[in-house]
Parts: structure tokens; sequence; C-alpha cells
């Protein structure tokens, strides 16, 4: 009996985005796709910022707790170095990188992988957060998720930083940031 390999010079790939708040289940979801490939028998990888040690310096770990072994990287491009054998390749947090983010996911689409990106779509003021739209504009599949705003139980798509600290990237505990809707959600000033 002849054992089928994933072979990812013959077939086309793509990229996949999974964007929206903070405690809106960004990772849990990237995590569950790459145990559905790993499943499959495919070579998964996963990347994630060396800024991001919140919970993990080896893992990506969701706010549920779940985690996923990980590479540590500095720049996107690395991902393009490690990832030849790579079937599937996830990044979370993609927020926390460069906007070379968006070349390397396309060559890595292009040469035939399955490219899983998650990370927020949006800053604590409710702004586009590069480089997820550029992302968005160039990915297959798009799924955005929300989580439960903790003042009225709404739908939430924003993040609120509880603290008033000016700089756009702030690495911080669970005790700094909400999920709010729309309404609820207090714009800086």
């Amino acid at each position: 009996m002849e054992i089928l390999k994933y072979n990812t010079s013959d077939k086309t790939g793509w990229i996949e985005i999974i964007c929206g708040c903070m405690y809106s289940g960004k990772t849990e979801e990237l995590i569950r796709r790459l145990r559905r490939a790993q499943i499959a028998k495919q070579t998964v990888e996963i990347y994630k910022p060396r800024i991001d040690n919140r919970y993990s310096s080896t893992h990506i770990v969701s706010h549920s707790e779940q985690s996923f072994p990980s590479i540590v990287v500095d720049d996107a491009f690395e991902i393009l170095q490690r990832a030849k054998n790579a079937h599937v390749v996830g990044i979370d947090e993609a927020q926390f990188f460069k906007m070379n983010l968006v070349d390397v996911c396309e060559e890595l689409a292009n040469g035939g992988k399955r490219v899983i990106v998650a990370g927020l779509d949006q800053d604590y003021k409710a702004k586009s957060f590069e480089p997820i739209p550029q992302l968005l504009s160039i990915a297959e599949y798009i799924t955005k998720t929300l989580a439960i705003c903790v003042v009225c139980g709404s739908p939430a798509n924003r993040t609120q930083r509880i603290y008033d600290v000016k700089e756009r990237v702030v690495i911080g505990s669970k005790d700094m940031y909400e999920a709010r809707c729309r309404k609820c959600f207090v714009a800086p000033k």
C-alpha cells in the first residue's frame, strides 16, 4: 500500500486570516486549525514575535490557557528561512510584526503552503492595526472573531485599554485591556 505524502510543490497555497479584538478567541481558533492539520499528518510550524512573552516564551497560549509549541522570531523574514519543510505555517500576534509580514505570507502561499495568521485588526484606539488590513486584502479566507462586551454583554469587536498609556504597542496583562462593543467603547483622547 502506497502512503500518500503531502507535497507542496504541486499544491496551491493560500492565506487564512483570523482577526478580531482581544479576548475574542483568535489564538484558540489558530490552535484548533493547527491541531486539525496535525491530525491530517501535515507538518505544522507556528511562529510568534519575540515581543509576545506574556504567557510563555516557547508556546503560543490562548487566554483560555490552550497552548501550542512555537518558534520565536525577531522578524517575519526569519519565517521564510525556517518554514521550508512545513506544509502549514501558523503565525500568531501578527500585529507585532512589520509590514514585511505581507510579503512573507505571499511568498509562503505562492510556494504551496497553507498560511494561517492570527492578530488584532484594530489597536486600542479602534484604528486599523497594520499589517492585518493588508493581509486581509490578499487572503483567501477571513474569520472575524468577536468577544463579549464586559460592560453590557453585547458582541464586542473593540479592545479597551484600561490604563492611560500613549504607546501604541503595550504588552499587557489581563487587567490592562477589556473587550468592548461599539457602544461601550470609549475612544482615548
